[in-house]
């Protein structure tokens, strides 16, 4: 136990907890969080950030670090959905930014990343400061992410829509139900059409001319 507080000497819990997850450490995250409540855990996980206002789940998405958040959205009372303070983004707006800027090698590896944020429950209609939900800063050609999303969204869009035969009773629950389901479909059908013609925020001027180049040709 000396050796380790000699290791981290002269660091306070937080900076440690940063770089844990800067790092893709969950060691170092378990040593930290080693023999904490529950309460105590949430608190720490939830409230640390960086002097730029990112939370640890910020830090380690703008990385791709997957083991790291995989340890994290185990913890209990885990947020899923904090807000950095310079752009509005949440977690899941900076393991896009990251993917964008990976090569395309990365994106089945960071496709399974933002997978498992979205079952673990990432919001993906959550906008930053600048108005944009997350799919809407996919690189385009990066079609199997924004496949994944938008089918996160239309199972939100759903989610308590279908009930068993055994619970319905009447015509008019089965007709309340399938005009709750065709809302389901249009909204998701018009947020679809939203986020194609949304800015694409790419990292450089490659990225920026394919998105143009797809959205004339959509329009024509």
């Amino acid at each position: 136990m000396a050796g380790k507080e000699e290791e981290h000497e002269g660091a306070s819990a937080k900076e440690i907890l940063v770089e844990a997850c800067r790092r893709n450490n969950p060691e170092l995250l378990a040593e930290m969080l080693e023999g904490k409540s529950d309460d105590e855990i949430a608190r720490l996980l939830n409230e640390t950030t960086t002097v730029m206002g990112n939370h640890l789940y910020h830090e380690a998405a703008l990385r791709g670090n997957y083991e790291i958040i995989d340890t994290l959205l185990d913890q209990p009372g885990f947020e899923c959905d904090p807000v950095s303070r310079v752009e509005g983004d949440t977690p899941l707006h900076s393991a896009i930014r990251w993917i964008n800027s990976e090569p395309a090698e990365q994106h089945e590896f960071g496709n399974a990343l933002v997978d498992m944020m979205l079952e673990a429950g990432s919001n993906p209609r959550h906008k930053n400061k600048g108005g944009l939900t997350p799919v809407q800063l996919v690189d385009p050609r990066n079609t199997g992410l924004r496949e994944l999303i938008r089918k996160h969204e239309y199972a939100n869009l759903n989610a308590g829509d279908f009930v068993p035969a055994s619970e319905v009773s009447g015509g008019a629950s089965n007709a309340n139900n399938g005009t709750n389901q065709q809302a389901a479909s249009t909204t998701y059908a018009q947020d679809k059409d939203s986020d194609d013609d949304a800015e694409f925020s790419g990292s450089d001027e490659e990225e920026r001319a394919e998105w143009e180049r797809r959205r004339r040709a959509k329009k024509s």
